[in-house]
């Protein structure tokens, strides 16, 4: 069986291309909020579903933090045993993102890795990856390069925009800054600014990175990389992704593959052996300085305390944006009462705002894992959303 009958034969959003648009030419360079420009500028992104003659169902999925493009489906090149893209679960014929009625986006954010510019890409001036001359970006800049690629695609409005954790953050600075665009937002598991705690475990990993020599002040790209650094900045987070209750079912205190401790410092928990895994795939797919660069703009970001002229979070109250907020109950990272005091601001203006918590001991990372009640929840709110 091919990979396309693979992914078919369970709902895939099938066959997907990687596509590029490219923008801000020097000397048209994109000014970041920061005061900096930038150009020219490439971003990775993919679609799935058909737009509508009216172009009125697009729909924008905005990735978390380590995610890229690859949102669903499957490129048709890859070995049969590939992983399909992060929210494969979710976007397809038939799921709560139905692309049988809905135009899906999804762009590799400012600052990645994945195909969209960043701290790896070469600099025109220079010849050489940016790495630390690249100029610090926010969520906003993220935004407005997404709005660049909708204007391209000539997409005016979105049936909704969605994602999850930093993709939330982003759901949210879209309805601030293009609120007559969005008829609907759904932020899941974020947050309207990061608490002293998410920021302080986004300093240790980035710390991690930094202390590691092979970083070398950003300027690794023609030398070794700085592995252990950034593994140990995604144990780290990966730590902040999980929950008690899911740490304890699935490792508890089980040794891995012995019946004794070593009396060393060799692994000895199954836990051990998990993170130090996920640590060292992490360094196959991900930039270092793309971690420092995103996490830094998360941390900046602030739904609550804007400085003139940038526009508040009451700016959107009095337009017709129909929200759908959702959060889990074993979140720790961004937890419910952070979602509430989202809805407080948003029903202050008496606007039409959902909010589920769903019940899952799985922690932060709940929403990227296959379920059911998620995509129903989502469909069924789309459904009521119209469309013009």
């Amino acid at each position: 069986m091919s990979i396309e009958e693979t992914y078919l034969e369970v709902g895939s959003a099938g066959a997907v291309e990687k596509q590029f648009y490219t923008y801000a030419e020097p000397p048209g360079e994109m000014i970041l909020e920061s005061g900096a420009s930038l150009g020219p500028i490439t971003i990775a992104y993919e679609t799935w579903g058909e737009l509508s003659a009216k172009r009125d169902n697009a729909v924008l999925v905005a990735h978390a933090f380590s995610g890229d493009s690859h949102a669903a489906g499957f490129y048709p090149d890859e070995p049969k045993d590939a992983k399909p893209g992060w929210w494969d679960s979710m976007i397809g014929p038939g799921k709560g993102l139905d692309t049988d009625k809905y135009f899906v986006i999804c762009a590799n954010i400012l600052g990645g890795c994945m195909g969209t510019t960043g701290p790896s890409s070469i600099n025109p001036k220079t010849g050489a990856p940016y790495g630390l001359d690249f100029p610090m970006m926010t969520v906003g800049d993220i935004i407005e390069s997404q709005k660049i690629l909708l204007d391209h695609l000539g997409i005016s409005s979105l049936h909704t925009v969605t994602g999850g954790s930093v993709g939330g953050m982003q759901v949210l600075e879209w309805c601030v800054r293009y609120p007559e665009m969005v008829r609907s937002a759904i932020p899941i598991a974020t947050t309207m600014r990061h608490s002293a705690l998410a920021i302080a475990f986004n300093e240790v990993a980035r710390q991690a990175i930094m202390v590691d020599p092979k970083w070398n002040r950003g300027n690794y790209y023609d030398s070794e990389k700085p592995d252990l650094g950034l593994s140990v900045a995604r144990m780290i987070g990966h730590v902040t992704y999980l929950s008690d209750e899911a740490m304890r079912r699935k490792f508890g205190r089980k040794l891995q593959n012995k019946a004794n401790f070593s009396y060393g410092f060799d692994v000895d928990f199954m836990v051990e052996s998990y993170l130090r895994y996920q640590g060292s795939q992490f360094v196959k797919r991900f930039d270092a300085n793309s971690v420092l660069y995103i996490t830094k703009a998360a941390d900046y970001f602030d739904l609550v305390n804007r400085e003139p002229p940038a526009k508040s979070i009451q700016d959107i109250l009095a337009m017709p944006i129909k929200f759908l907020v959702i959060s889990y109950t074993s979140d720790w990272l961004y937890p419910t009462y952070q979602a509430k005091e989202l809805i407080q601001a948003l029903k202050r203006a008496d606007l039409d705002v959902s909010f589920c918590e769903i019940e899952a001991d799985c922690g932060h990372d709940a929403f990227l894992i296959p379920d059911k009640r998620l995509g129903t929840l989502i469909g069924g709110f789309l459904d009521g959303v119209p469309r013009n």
